[in-house]
């Protein structure tokens, strides 16, 4: 979603015309979640997708009405049955209810605020449904940091994966060299030991990756972690290296229970050996994780798929 109001705030930015159509209500259920948005320039131009098959083509045509009168309007998308020979076999029973507004130049503040995601923010719309004046006000939180410490080109693979399921990305390495912004496209870097900076850093909703192979970062950073309610923890390595870092936690008074929060080696047994391959595997793991999945094949499964 961010992706499209970063869009959104582009072309406002560049006086270039757009409509954006946001998924304000649903009757039913819904391909998308609330607060899904597509966004039309003057060029027809298309960011975003409700999910909806062939029907996305109406919200576009009511997202073009719109940027040329400036009008907000509501429409309903129904996305009904197999009966219907223009559903596209959507079947799902739901009914959505889409807002179509036009941007103005004082909502670019609030759409740059959504995109940067460094704090809780709020999609805020007025419009009109049957003559009577409604107002949507959507919570939207901020990015949850993953902590990659270690500015490695594995920590670069992973962060390109984190950052389209909205993680705000941080690698922690107090190595000038390594940790740069030539070599890392990610949110953040700190340039610090990670015992300098992790205890005010994870929160029950940071993941936090030891990637150095150096047990001068690897060590503390698991300790912090360790110490902290981070919901995973990852350990790059070998099973040797997995074991000496595992006697030196014991070493420190870390029961065996404890030992069991870290993920390491880290990721899935997915076969990869590139490191985007790697990194998925370890990304995929963080989902499984976060989801109180087993991370198996779904065909081999007989539970609800969501």
């Amino acid at each position: 979603m961010r992706e499209v109001f970063a869009t959104a705030a582009d072309w406002l930015t560049e006086r270039r015309p757009c409509a954006l159509a946001t998924l304000v209500a649903t009757r039913g259920g819904a391909p998308v979640p609330i607060g899904t948005t597509v966004a039309v320039d003057s060029n027809v131009q298309i960011a975003g997708s409700m999910g909806t098959g062939c029907n996305e083509s109406e919200i576009v045509e009511a997202a073009l009405l719109t940027l040329r009168d400036g009008v907000t309007r509501t429409l309903e998308i129904d996305l009904g049955g197999d009966d219907d020979p223009l559903s596209a076999g959507n079947g799902c029973g739901s009914v959505l209810e889409i807002a179509v507004w036009r941007p103005q130049p004082p909502d670019l503040e609030m759409l740059r605020k959504i995109v940067a995601g460094k704090n809780d923010s709020a999609l805020s719309i007025d419009y009109e449904r049957a003559g009577e004046r409604k107002h949507f006000e959507q919570s939207i939180p901020s990015k949850a940091p993953i902590v990659l410490i270690g500015g490695t080109s594995l920590a670069a693979e992973i962060a390109a994966f984190a950052a389209r399921l909205d993680f705000r990305t941080i690698v922690v390495d107090p190595r000038p060299a390594y940790a740069t912004r030539a070599r890392l496209h990610v949110d953040d870097i700190i340039l610090e030991w990670p015992d300098e900076c992790l205890p005010q850093l994870l929160t029950e909703c940071s993941p936090v990756i030891a990637l150095s192979h150096d047990p001068k970062l690897d060590v503390p950073a698991l300790r912090c972690a360790l110490n902290s309610p981070a919901p995973y923890i990852g350990l790059l390595g070998s099973r040797k290296s997995q074991a000496n870092r595992r006697d030196r936690l014991r070493g420190e008074g870390f029961s065996n229970e404890a030992l069991e929060r870290i993920h390491g080696p880290v990721g899935l047994d997915i076969g990869g050996v590139t490191l985007a391959e790697t990194a998925l595997s370890i990304i995929a793991e963080i989902v499984a994780n976060s989801h109180a999945r087993s991370g198996n094949a779904l065909s081999n499964l007989i539970c609800a798929i969501h």
